[in-house]
């Protein structure tokens, strides 16, 4: 029998394995707060478990993609969407040679910064947020990890990876590392397509409507040469599958191919290109962009969610603006968060950090407590 896997021993076999550009454990740049390194997981295998013991991770559990979480118990939330992200990534980052364990990491926390009801609750608090710092879920990802997850008694926040931080802004100025390319990557294949089988399974969209766009089509054509005579929920399942599979492949082929050309021979090589590695061919870009447009046309604006929406940013506003001018009826933490921060802030972190139930039970407590919501 083998001995223990060590970090050590992790450490090396990527030094090994992996692609000269890939992020490796003993390269990173470490943390803010220095820490003694654990016995048997990497830098990156200790970010990835903080992030799932987090508060804010827990939460993405009832916080919606489209659809308000009252809506119904099968469509996607911020976690499940979550989930398959890094599902995604691992997957291409495994086939690229790249740090599996820091693309799982990236993928986990990269929507941790959302806020309730989805992007209607974000362009929310953006308005809201417009003279007083601003409000942008990527801005408030790092937020948490660095400040408001309070687990240890030497730091605040969770002390994670300057890899790992540096993912979750977009714009720093700095190239990100391919990993957090793959993710980005990852979570546009993942949203399009679990959009479509949302959209479907609520009944919003129909098959024949989607049959205009181009990737869709492809993909229920294959499902019908391969399995012919599948009953519609099955023929819809193998249909959303083989979309991802065909976004999957081409930018496996076409990251394949500007890496080969690109040659980076490190990770910080591939950081310092003016361009990204990682992404799809101009032709499934254009296909993505058609279905996109489709989604946006068809499901995002469609009647029923755009209640929702409207509904949302109501609910968000009217409770913001209340906050803000009665601080006093912040929870205790809260309250001293928004005496550290400002008020606006303060509210704003604690609207952002709600799961759309709790933004609902507040709103009743603070807009309507006479009719039964527990104070």
């Amino acid at each position: 029998m083998s001995g223990m896997v060590t970090r050590g021993a992790i450490e090396e076999r990527e030094l090994r394995e992996l692609a000269p550009y890939a992020s490796r454990a003993r390269q990173s740049a470490g943390r803010v707060h220095p820490e003694q390194e654990h016995a048997y997981r990497s830098c990156y295998q200790r970010d990835r478990d903080r992030i799932i013991h987090s508060s804010a991770f827990r939460r993405l559990e009832y916080k919606t993609q489209v659809f308000v979480n009252s809506f119904g118990d099968y469509y996607r939330t911020r976690l499940t969407h979550t989930l398959e992200v890094a599902q995604i990534g691992r997957t291409i980052a495994r086939a690229l040679g790249l740090n599996e364990d820091l693309t799982e990491a990236i993928a986990l926390a990269h929507d941790i910064g959302h806020g309730p009801f989805g992007h209607t609750g974000e362009d929310a608090l953006a308005d809201l947020m417009r003279d007083h710092g601003g409000f942008e879920h990527n801005g408030q990802a790092l937020r948490i990890v660095d400040v408001l997850e309070r687990k240890y008694p030497d730091f605040p926040g969770l002390n994670l990876t300057h890899e790992l931080r540096h993912s979750l802004l977009k714009h720093a100025g700095e190239q990100l590392c391919l990993e957090a390319q793959v993710v980005d990557a990852a979570d546009r294949i993942a949203y399009n397509a679990h959009d479509i089988d949302d959209g479907l399974t609520s009944g919003i969209l129909a098959e024949e409507a989607l049959d205009e766009v181009a990737l869709w089509r492809e993909a229920r054509a294959a499902v019908e040469r391969r399995a012919p005579g599948l009953d519609p929920a099955r023929r819809r399942y193998h249909a959303v599958r083989s979309l991802i599979d065909a976004a999957v492949t081409d930018l496996l082929k076409t990251s394949t191919e500007r890496l080969a050309e690109a040659s980076p021979g490190s990770a910080a090589e591939a950081r310092g290109l003016p361009k990204r590695l990682v992404f799809a061919s101009p032709e499934m870009e254009r296909r993505q962009a058609e279905l996109s447009r489709f989604l946006n046309r068809d499901f995002y604006n469609e009647h029923r969610v755009l209640r929702m929406r409207r509904k949302a940013s109501r609910l968000v506003t009217e409770m913001f603006r209340v906050l803000v001018e009665d601080p006093r009826l912040l929870p205790p933490a809260a309250r001293a968060s928004a005496e550290e921060h400002g008020a606006e802030r303060g509210v704003c972190d604690y609207l952002a950090g709600m799961t759309d139930r709790e933004a609902l039970l507040e709103h009743r407590r603070l807009l309507h407590p006479d009719d039964g919501a527990e104070a």
